[in-house]
């Protein structure tokens, strides 16, 4: 989850995660309360982009 608060602080621009990843990773991001920050979309192949908005989505 460290990808995710250096995505919030603006450290990092995206954070690409394999479809492996993602699977191992989805249960803490959703727990998030800032979880509906992170715009992700989902590429051919399984990987997953996500990026940081300050405007949360609905």
């Amino acid at each position: 989850m460290k990808r995710f608060e250096q995505l919030k602080s603006g450290e990092l621009k995206e954070v690409i995660l394999s479809k492996d990843e993602f699977l191992q990773l989805r249960e803490q991001l959703v727990q998030r309360p800032d979880f509906k920050h992170f715009i992700g979309t989902a590429y051919p192949g399984g990987k997953v982009k996500f990026i940081w908005s300050e405007m949360q989505r609905t």
